[in-house]
């Protein structure tokens, strides 16, 4: 490896961190080199009326349905937001926070823009929550941050701020040390703090793969930070959607991301994340491919030893 290449290497190997993350009783550990951290989206009534109009008349059914079935399709933390117009907001998410701890034993990222609803969810949170999210916006920070550090949350750190989301990779890597820089005068260390370098929908904008691609590698090499990202923003308008999902967060996982906010439910999806995690190393000896792929009489039993026979040549 020429003396560039290795130094680059050393360095970026001495900033490499552990975002941990915990409910009561299980601890999911974001980082480089380890297994990609899949975080349901699907409680969000954001675009779901059905959903937003139960939640307002008190009925959280489905968000209980919603977060055993992700569980169940290998969702290792659940992304839970309340955002629902002239809703008591706090109230609600600190709800379905509630419900989803007594039922599932997964780490939480609590999602919400309005401060007062993400400390009404810290307040009910059992274990050491993901904050969903603070910008770059001077403002949000300072109203954000004493929060995350009074509970000793990690906080997911989004690379805008006042003047928008910039097109330039460079700009956003910029904000997203700001925010960095600004969370530990909170005394909130680098390994809390998960950047989301912002996917924008490839149909509007044909480079916004390659911007976020450029963003994770200078993230994960300079910064020393993990990484997430709303995975499904990508595909937004376009057809057979699951694939350019898929595709993207292989393509993104083999430059540096370390988690998603996205749906586990898509089979082509899930599948995607799975092969990429053997394929960058991170999935130790395939074990969790093995265990999710191997046909059910590959390894013996009546069905394998028809198959070895049926097999024979004949003489």
């Amino acid at each position: 490896m020429p003396m560039q290449a290795s130094n680059d290497h050393q360095k970026a190997k001495r900033l490499m961190t552990d975002t941990v993350i915990s409910s009561a009783t299980k601890e999911v550990i974001i980082g480089a080199g380890r297994p990609f951290v899949m975080i349901g989206e699907r409680i969000n009534p954001t675009g779901r009326k059905l959903l937003a109009a139960e939640m307002k008349e008190g009925d959280f059914s489905r968000v209980e349905a919603d977060a055993l079935a992700q569980v169940a399709a290998g969702a290792q933390m659940l992304d839970v937001n309340a955002g629902i117009p002239l809703a008591d907001e706090p109230a609600l998410l600190a709800r379905a926070i509630e419900l989803v701890q007594s039922v599932t034993d997964v780490p939480i990222s609590i999602d919400s823009s309005i401060v007062e609803a993400l400390e009404a969810g810290l307040a009910v949170y059992k274990g050491k929550p993901l904050v969903n999210s603070v910008t770059g916006e001077d403002e949000q920070m300072e109203r954000v941050l004493p929060l995350v550090a009074k509970y000793g949350a990690a906080v997911v750190a989004i690379s805008n701020d006042e003047t928008g989301i910039s097109e330039d990779p460079d700009v956003r890597f910029e904000v997203a040390k700001k925010i960095v820089n600004r969370a530990a005068d909170h005394g909130i260390p680098r390994e809390d703090i998960v950047v989301d370098p912002l996917v924008m929908p490839i149909g509007a904008m044909g480079t916004a793969g390659q911007q976020v691609f450029a963003l994770l590698r200078r993230l994960h090499g300079e910064l020393g930070v993990n990484t997430t990202c709303g995975a499904s923003n990508v595909s937004f308008g376009l057809p057979a959607r699951n694939a350019v999902t898929g595709t993207f967060l292989a393509m993104a996982i083999s430059n540096g991301m370390t988690s998603a906010i996205m749906s586990p439910l898509h089979e082509e999806v899930r599948t995607a994340v799975m092969a990429a995690d053997v394929l960058a190393g991170n999935d130790e000896n395939c074990a969790a491919w093995i265990s999710a792929k191997r046909d059910p009489d590959a390894g013996g039993g009546q069905g394998a030893a028809r198959r070895r026979a049926g097999g024979r040549r004949r003489k």
